[in-house]
Order: C-alpha cells, then sequence, then structure tokens
C-alpha cells in the first residue's frame, strides 16, 4: 500500500529529533567537566608535589655535599700521615723504623676502606630518606635486608671475617709489604697485604696465599730489632781472661767495619759462660742488630772470631788436635828383651831344640 501525497507532505513539515551520538564518543561538556576536575586535583595536589620534590632535591644535595666533605677530609688526613712519615725518614733510624712508602700504602689502603664505608652510608640513608618522602613503607624493606643480611652472614662468613681481619691488620699496621712474617701457617717475605688474602714469598720462592682470618697469631722480624747470639765453646784449659780479650777486640773491629756498623743497634756484649762442662766451656756473646740482618752478623762474628782465636792459639773444642814440639822421653823398658821360653833347660821348648845325642857304639 502507498502513502499519499498528502501524508508525505505532513510528515515533512513535522521536526525531526536529535540524532543519537555514537558510542564511544565523548561531548564537549564532558570533556570541559573532565579538564575542569584535573585542574581541580593539580591545583589541590601541586603543592605537595613541590614538597615532596624540594625534599627530594634537599636531601640529594645534603648528602652529595656531605660524602664530598668527608672524602676531603679523608684524603687530607692521609696527607698529613704522609707527610709525618716523610719527616720522620731524614732523621736517626727513621728510614728503618718508619718506611714512608709502606706507610704511603698502608694509609691509601685505609683511605680507600674508609672512603667506601662512608659513601655508602651517606648514599645508603639518603636513598631510604627519598623512599619515606614518597610515603613508602620502609619497615617491610628494612626487614627483608635484615633477613637477607643475615642469611648472607651465614653463608659468607669466612670471607666477612677475612675482610674485618684484613681490616683491623692494616689499620694496626701488623705488618707490610716487605716484611718478615712467621703467621702460624706459613712464614716468609710479604709480598702483598689485602683486604682478603696476604701473599707470602718462602724461603724456596714459593707463594703463600693466606687468608686473613686464618692468621691466628702473626710474629713480624722486620719490626723494632733482632738479637744476634754466638755461642763460642773452648777447652776448659783455657784462659777466660784471654778470651774476653780477643773476643772483645773482634766486638770491637766489627762495629767500625761496614756495613755492619749500621747494621749493629748496639755494642756487642759479653755475656759470659752458659756452660762448662769437664771437656768445653761455652761463651755467649750477644748484639742488637736492625731487624732482619742478625742472621748475617753471627755469621761475621762467627768467622772473625775464629781466625782471632787461630791467630791468638786459642783451640776451639771439636778442632784439629795440638801439635807437641817436644819430643816425648824413651820408654826404658821398650829396649829390654821379653823373656824367651828357651832360657830354661828344662822347658820343653829347650828340651825339643836341644841336639840329638849320637849312639854309643856304632862299631864293634
Amino acid at each position: 500500500m502507498t502513502a499519499s501525497p498528502l501524508s508525505v507532505l505532513l510528515a515533512a513539515d513535522e521536526p525531526s529529533a536529535p540524532a543519537s551520538p555514537e558510542p564511544g564518543t565523548v561531548s564537549f561538556d564532558e570533556a570541559a567537566q573532565h579538564a575542569e576536575d584535573a585542574a581541580g586535583w593539580v591545583e589541590q595536589n601541586w603543592s605537595t608535589w613541590l614538597n615532596t620534590s624540594l625534599r627530594i632535591v634537599l636531601i640529594l644535595v645534603v648528602a652529595l655535599v656531605l660524602r664530598m666533605l668527608v672524602r676531603r677530609a679523608l684524603t687530607k688526613l692521609i696527607e698529613r700521615m704522609n707527610r709525618s712519615a716523610q719527616a720522620v725518614e731524614g732523621t736517626a733510624l727513621g728510614g728503618l723504623l718508619v718506611n714512608a712508602e709502606r706507610r704511603r700504602q698502608r694509609s691509601e689502603a685505609i683511605g680507600s676502606v674508609l672512603r667506601s664505608v662512608a659513601s655508602f652510608l651517606i648514599l645508603g640513608t639518603a636513598g631510604l630518606m627519598i623512599l619515606g618522602a614518597f610515603n613508602i613503607d620502609l619497615a617491610p624493606l628494612l626487614a627483608s635486608a635484615g633477613v637477607a643480611g643475615v642469611a648472607i652472614g651465614f653463608g659468607a662468613r669466612n670471607l666477612v671475617t677475612d675482610f674485618l681481619s684484613g681490616v683491623f691488620m692494616i689499620m694496626e699496621d701488623q705488618y707490610g709489604v716487605g716484611d718478615s712474617v712467621d703467621a702460624g701457617v706459613a712464614s716468609g717475605e710479604v709480598v702483598e697485604v689485602g683486604l682478603r688474602v696476604t701473599k707470602l714469598r718462602g724461603d724456596s720462592g714459593e707463594i703463600w696465599y693466606v687468608r686473613n682470618g686464618e692468621i691466628k697469631r702473626i710474629g713480624n722480624l722486620s719490626q723494632g730489632w733482632a738479637t744476634a747470639a754466638v755461642d763460642v765453646t773452648v777447652r776448659p784449659s783455657e784462659d777466660l781472661e784471654r778470651v774476653r780479650e780477643v773476643i772483645a777486640g773482634v766486638a770491637d773491629d766489627l762495629a767500625k767495619a761496614e756495613p755492619w756498623n749500621e747494621q749493629l743497634w748496639g755494642p756487642v756484649e759479653i755475656l759470659g759462660l752458659t756452660e762448662v762442662l769437664l771437656d768445653s766451656m761455652t761463651v755467649r756473646i750477644s748484639a742488637k742488630t736492625m731487624p732482619g740482618k742478625a742472621l748475617g752478623v753471627e755469621r761475621e762474628l762467627r768467622w772473625r772470631i775464629k781466625h782471632a782465636f787461630d791467630a791468638a792459639g786459642i783451640r776451639i773444642v771439636g778442632g784439629l788436635p795440638l801439635v807437641f814440639d817436644e819430643t816425648p822421653a824413651a820408654d826404658p823398658s821398650a829396649s829390654v828383651a821379653p823373656p824367651s821360653a828357651l832360657a830354661s833347660p828344662t822347658s820343653p821348648q829347650s828340651l825339643a831344640a836341644s841336639p840329638i845325642p849320637p849312639p854309643v857304639n856304632l862299631t864293634k
């Protein structure tokens, strides 16, 4: 059924309904409302943002400035320690008691450790303060860090022990590069001192790697002074005053000779008799020397004392037997013949040696 022309005209004269918006589109009024809400939210929170940003910037600036000041103070302290070592180096025995190079290495190692610890503490504290500025609950983080630290401490307790032992060894200057030490587990010359391992070179040239945590006791043979002790054993018939005089002359000559006059830090002392036996007596000689030079001084003392005793005619026990110039008297019994069994005519030997008598009657 088709519509009439009149109905079509009436329908065209009626007002049309507004078209509905497509789904997913935002109207102008809604956009304006959203912008107004965002502006209000920013207006309400901008002061909080500004306060937080200023706090973070202030924390960073204070942490960096404090770190710089602490590192500079540590550097000046290390330079002052090096200057004091150089000042003492020019004095008597200063080059031996205070080694400038060793002091420099020790101070640099201590300074490096202190700077690292200071930087870790300052920056770590600043990081925690920045997290707190964002209203982040630090309790779970600190609890987790504590549990992780305990676990790492149990798992790497040997490493922590070695590190702490190395720090205290360096700070207390127990030994340094070039020292001769006895560490219990190994002995030799110190090649390198680290925070975890100490390297020693043995007498045969081998390198020992000793963990600092394993060193329970340390004997430094290169600090202070050493003692050279020599025992001289002579016959008990020797004149003690003569022996003392010869040894005193050797000691005076050694104290004036190069380079022994620098290695001797005191006079050579004759301590006296340490042992008196039926066939020998022992005289002990002692002297203070430079660290590590006692063995060389002992060898030189023995060498010179032997030459001096030979020149003075003093016999050392264990040497060659004495040669007497006088000819011993002849034994008077040496010219007397021993008694003979043939001297007795009735002895079997004499009867056997007597001639056989001829027969009484050989002819008739």
